[in-house]
């Protein structure tokens, strides 16, 4: 005897096993905390697990550091740093980090060094000796070591001692702890298995599983979406079977019907479909209100769920655009503690002794005699590292501030030279060419003036316009006082005389006379 088996499958079932245990939890409830493996199933599994862990942090190493070395032959020493920063993949690394600690509360970096135990440091200035392997850690690799001390007296106060790994120690100096959020006070994180930071996902638990049942809704809309409704006339009293047999091929012919097919219905007969207008507006609202209420809970923009943010930055004037930036600025701090601990790692294996060594053949007046260890430490006092803003203007935007400023510059040189010194009118060239220098987006090239140059053109006009105003009084006073005998001609002629020998000056004026008796 043959058995047919048929299995009956609820709406949970068709979003797959992952999800399935926790959309029909029904402990999962406002103010649930999600267990490791939960977490883990959300960021694998869920269509917001990902975005909400990983966007922030690609939105933050969008863009590059600005490093400056300042006290140092800069050029040199930021690209080796540059060099050894890639070579590491200490961008990627920090990413991991990150993204594993926003997904479960906490996670760790470690460095292993073949033939050197975990437990042992490496004396700083040798570590470019060694070949660097980093681990990344979840909470379940280091459980048990980062547990946290609740004594408020100890000095280890919520504050991470020291990683193992499988019962195996790591130096204080081989391994770096980062949490998501700080540790709150005998509040023991279950996904992280210990008092530490949480998961993003702690707070957004009960919105995130209303978001998989709205995608249940969604997939059940539309398969009702196609759905067409014939209005057919009934049979009469008298029908037989002749009549059903030929409405039930209406009805086929119906379902049959494609574009470029003609069918013919009767005269008080129509065909619609399944009106769903009620039911978009309710599933529009009920989605937006979801994914407001994770964003809510997880302290981010809804943006960042709704959208995809533009991987180079933001425009500026929208007011998501401020507030992403914002946030981004934030996750950027939180980042600061990993960047610190691979910035000095590399420092230490770009600046090691073998390029100080070049350094000091490239320039032996400043590096001869300074020991290594002193110009590594004063190079690592003028390290910084900046980020770049996220909101960047338009290049119109740029070039029309620029013309503004071009112009708003040269109004204020053409008022303000006349009535200056050489040397004062000097100073306000001066400015006015490293104001305009910084206008990048109208000149390409930089604008150079001799500004001694000019000073002693200024002088010359100067003395020209002095000895002008002389020989026009001069020439007033002639045409009222009789007998003027005066040597206009000599002082014009020495006017017209520019030749570096014997320019005109302010001081010079006294060498021009004339007679006026």
């Amino acid at each position: 005897m043959n058995h047919a088996y048929v299995k009956v499958t609820g709406a949970a079932d068709s979003t797959g096993n992952a999800l399935q245990s926790m959309l029909l939890a029904d402990d999962i409830q406002p103010g649930s905390e999600p267990s490791y493996q939960l977490c883990k199933t959300i960021y694998v599994y869920h269509p917001l697990g990902a975005k909400m862990v990983e966007a922030p942090l690609t939105l933050a190493q969008s863009q590059k550091r600005i490093i400056t070395v300042s006290d140092s032959p800069e050029e040199r020493v930021v690209n080796a740093f540059i060099e050894e920063w890639d070579r590491l993949k200490a961008d990627a690394l920090i990413f991991n980090v990150m993204r594993v600690s926003r997904v479960y509360g906490a996670a760790s970096v470690v460095y292993l060094v073949d033939g050197v135990p975990p437990n042992t440091s490496i004396p700083p200035f040798d570590l470019y000796k060694y070949n660097l392997r980093f681990n990344v850690l979840d909470p379940l690799n280091t459980s048990g070591s980062l547990v946290l001390s609740q004594d408020p007296n100890a000095p280890d106060f919520q504050k991470p001692f020291r990683v193992s790994v499988a019962g195996q120690p790591y130096n204080l100096s081989r391994s770096a702890v980062q949490f998501n959020e700080d540790p709150i006070y005998i509040q023991y994180t279950t996904s992280a298995f210990g008092y530490v930071g949480r998961s993003v996902y702690q707070r957004a638990l009960f919105p995130l599983k209303s978001y998989v049942q709205s995608m249940l809704t969604d997939d059940q809309v539309t398969k009702k979406a196609g759905v067409l409704v014939a209005f057919l006339e009934q049979a009469g009293s008298v029908a037989d079977k002749l009549m059903s047999k030929f409405k039930a091929f209406k009805r086929n012919l119906l379902k049959e019907a494609q574009t470029d097919n003609v069918i013919s219905i009767g005269q008080h007969e129509r065909i619609e479909s399944l009106n769903l207008e009620n039911t978009d507006t309710a599933m529009t609202t009920a989605r937006s209100n979801i994914i407001e209420n994770i964003a809510a809970a997880a302290g981010m923009p809804a943006y960042l769920l709704r959208h995809e943010a533009l991987a180079q930055g933001f425009g500026e004037g929208s007011e998501d655009a401020k507030a992403i930036a914002a946030y981004v600025d934030s996750v950027r701090k939180d980042m600061r503690n990993l960047y610190a601990y691979f910035d000095r790692i590399v420092m230490l294996r770009a600046w090691n002794p073998n390029f100080y060594a070049v350094i000091q053949q490239e320039n032996p007046e400043l590096y001869g005699g300074m020991p290594y260890e002193q110009a590594f430490y004063k190079w690592e006092k003028s390290f910084s590292a900046k980020w770049p803003s996220l909101l960047t203007e338009p290049e119109s935007k740029r070039i029309e501030v620029d013309d503004v400023r071009m112009k708003s510059l040269l109004s204020m040189f053409q008022t303000l030279n006349p009535g200056l010194s050489a040397d004062g009118a000097g100073e306000v060239l001066r400015w006015l060419t490293a104001n305009l220098n910084e206008t990048t987006s109208l000149f390409k090239h930089k604008l150079v003036i001799d500004i001694d140059e000019y000073v002693d053109f200024r002088e010359q006009e100067i003395a020209r316009e002095i000895l002008a105003r002389m020989l026009d009084s001069a020439e007033q006073s002639a045409k009222t006082a009789p007998g003027f005998v005066g040597r206009p001609g000599e002082a014009e002629k020495q006017l017209g005389e520019t030749t570096p020998e014997n320019q005109l000056s302010p001081q010079r004026l006294g060498s021009l006379s004339w007679d006026n008796h």
